[in-house]
């Protein structure tokens, strides 16, 4: 079949209304009342942290493009330009129905529960009005730094994300009114608890900055006050041919984040015209910009809400990631693994074994050489201090750190620079590249030789993440995969290309092309009778290549079952062109975060797991890592994952033709959330029970709804 016949625009959705319809998929978590109370509020915060970073990176991008006058249509069709137009239309409804979603359902059920949130400084009684002003005039009037704007005095810079108040004041003569900011100070918590005689009572703390801001221009009138909040362009710019020194490089670019494009404006609803128009001039901003927001703005104070002790009823029950039974032998981690490849599925279970894995290799006299690949860490990494260590030791430590983790740039060059002092050889990337593979060598002088181990995962080497990421890894002393390893970290820190690879299967060179292959494979199977199926989960699909091989494939007969969570520019039901394939997107208590790949193969099936999405800067911009599961029990254990996951009818939303997504109908159907199944198969598994079930004759978990992750 001819593949320019998948050409037509329509065949595809745009990156970024995908994007947006995966936030709307997790409003609806907030929305869902059979969710816990203060998992909705969660669900809630987390839509608008995703916003912003959304707009500071994906809207600036697109705006740079207009600023550039490019206009190549993306593979849906859209210009920069519309795709603008109907990001803002959109994000315009999503605003609308967070903000509905907050005021109508969670705080009545907030205040019905004893957490009241007063939504402005007028609902306060006189004991609570008594205690705030005295906490503004003790601990908030210090922080502060009224901004005026006049002749003499320019608009100041307003920092990109901050919170802030304007003001329009009448000077004593009574003359023209003028004008002048506050920012709320970041250093203050933002929700202040009032005095409350049933409860706890909040007020966030710019309503009470403009209870007392009289007292902050004195002499003058207070005419009106509003908040307001800036969301600037952050997307670096490196040009790192020219950048003799990357890391200076990143921290200059860093700095300029503070003062990029502003691109959104968001606004109190109530804000006067004047005091608009002024903050429109001095920003330069378009009406589609601008956000006029029921409420208060940046939602992410709401995480400080659910933070708040003596809720434990409106909390879905902690869940804590247990112990690995392959690990619990009380054998150093060389030996557990030399018995054979350990497969580890986080949350579910532990992430100790991987950093015990660096911390036994770091003191183990054997060990010769620790080789790693680091892309995001916590803030206090157990691997990073124990990397130090191996140095300090007198091993041979070589670490890739990857200073271009967006968002992660400053925290990545402090980890850089400490493991540098201690004696590591650091990396800070490749030109061009990001390297986000996941990888990790410890090469060992043994009786029988040296032997190499390796870990492998689908997920960051982020002992804090990895309790809420959803992530697989797996232990390997495989000397095929060993000698890809070490061709790898060659190849990473010098220039020598390997002539092959045994296992892997390495971006940006081999990647697409092993991905393409293995698609192709399947389709020609299903032209031959013989039996053809792809199993596929990942983050985000966008690759127009991959998308043209899987419509192939699906006119080709091959039954293709996608686990999707974010963007997904491939559409369901096009007739002869996509009706073999279905696609489910997962959002639970846990971010989805593994990528595995199936292939039936003719009967003899083959998995995959690694670092990569099936998107461009994946497979063509990235050091990215494909690696098998070979062994066969490991095989089943992760085509079980896959099963239970396509079984999920409590969190899975599945692709419609029309595009939009839609849960599953549970009536009359046994409850299955895949991510509590996963918890209490964990648990089973660790009190050493055997919960080993054959795909198709497993005995479901029932859950009510309101429990079911």
């Amino acid at each position: 079949m001819d593949i320019n016949q998948f050409d037509n625009p329509a065949y595809y959705e745009n990156r970024e209304l995908s994007w947006l319809k995966f936030n709307g998929r997790v409003l609806n978590e907030a929305r869902d009342k059979t969710n816990r109370l203060m998992e909705r509020l969660k669900f809630l915060s987390i839509t608008a942290s995703n916003l912003d970073e959304f707009f500071m990176i994906r809207v600036a991008s697109l705006k740079d493009m207009v600023h550039a006058k490019y206009k190549k249509p993306d593979i849906a069709g859209l210009t920069a330009t519309q795709q603008l137009e109907q990001i803002s239309a959109e994000v315009h409804r999503m605003t609308q129905a967070q903000y509905t979603i907050l005021n109508r359902s969670l705080l009545p059920a907030l205040k019905a529960n004893g957490l009241t949130l007063l939504l402005s400084h007028e609902e306060m009684n006189p004991a609570q009005q008594e205690f705030a002003d005295k906490y503004f005039d003790e601990v908030i009037y210090p922080a502060l730094t009224p901004m005026a704007v006049d002749a003499s005095r320019p608009f100041p810079l307003i920092l990109n994300k901050t919170l802030n108040i304007a003001t329009l004041l009448t000077p004593p003569d009574g003359g023209d009114p003028e004008f002048a900011t506050i920012q709320v100070p970041s250093v203050i918590p933002r929700a202040v608890s009032l005095p409350s005689e049933i409860g706890i009572t909040i007020i966030l703390l710019e309503e009470i900055i403009e209870r007392n801001i009289g007292k902050l221009f004195l002499n003058y009138t207070v005419r009106c006050a509003a908040p307001y909040r800036i969301m600037r362009n952050a997307d670096l710019t490196i040009d790192e041919d020219d950048a003799a020194d990357l890391l200076k490089e990143i921290q200059k670019q860093l700095k300029k984040r503070q003062w990029g494009e502003v691109i959104r404006l968001e606004i109190g609803e109530a804000m006067e015209k004047e005091l608009l128009k002024r903050l429109k001039k001095e920003l330069n901003m378009k009406d589609e910009d601008i956000y006029k927001i029921n409420g208060p703005l940046d939602l992410r104070f709401l995480m400080s809400l659910y933070g708040l002790d003596g809720f434990d009823e409106l909390h879905d029950k902690k869940y804590e990631p247990q112990p690995v039974p392959e690990t619990q032998t009380g054998e150093d981690i060389f030996t557990q693994i030399k018995r054979g490849d350990i497969l580890l599925h986080h949350p579910y279970q532990s992430f100790e074994p991987v950093v015990s894995f660096v911390r036994q290799a770091a003191s183990d006299p054997d060990v010769l050489a620790i080789k790693q690949t680091l892309y995001r860490v916590s803030g206090n990494s157990p691997i990073i201090r124990a990397l130090a260590e191996a140095a300090e030791n007198g091993k041979q430590v070589t670490v890739l750190v990857e200073l271009k983790a967006r968002f992660d740039e400053e925290n990545n060059i402090i980890w850089a620079k400490m493991l540098e002092k201690a004696g590591c050889h650091v990396i800070y990337g490749l030109v061009g590249l990001k390297t986000h593979s996941k990888i990790t060598l410890v090469v060992r002088r043994e009786d029988d030789g040296i032997c190499r181990y390796v870990h492998l995962g689908t997920g960051n080497y982020n002992d804090a993440t990895a309790k809420i990421y959803s992530d697989l890894g797996l232990f390997t002393c495989s000397q095929a995969i060993g000698a890809d390893a070490t061709a790898l970290f060659n190849m990473i820190s010098g220039y020598s290309e390997p002539e092959k690879w045994n296992r892997l299967a390495v971006a940006p060179y081999w990647l697409r092309g092993r991905f393409l292959e293995l698609i192709q494979r399947e389709t020609r199977h299903a032209r031959e009778g013989k039996p053809a199926r792809i199993i596929a989960k990942m983050n985000s699909l966008c690759d127009k290549e991959i998308i043209e091989a899987l419509y192939e494939a699906s006119c080709a007969g091959v039954k293709i079952d996608l686990i999707v969570r974010g963007i997904c520019c491939l559409k369901v039901g096009i007739p002869g062109v996509s009706e073999n394939i279905s696609v489910r997107s997962i959002v639970g208590t846990f971010l989805e975060h593994s990528r595995i790949f199936y292939f039936e193969c003719n009967g003899a099936p083959e998995l995959y797991m690694g670092s990569a999405d099936w998107m461009p800067r994946n497979l063509d911009k990235r050091v990215e890592v494909l690696f098998p599961v070979e062994d066969e029990k490991w095989k089943a254990e992760v085509l079980h994952i896959l099963q239970i996951q396509l079984d999920d009818n409590l969190k899975a939303h599945v692709l419609q033709p029309d595009g939009t997504y839609e849960k599953i109908d549970r009536r009359g159907k046994t409850l299955l959330g895949s991510q509590m199944y996963f918890c209490k198969e964990a648990e089973q598994k660790a009190a050493q029970k055997d919960v080993k079930t054959p795909i198709g004759s497993r005995t479901f978990i029932p859950a009510t709804a309101p429990e079911q992750e």
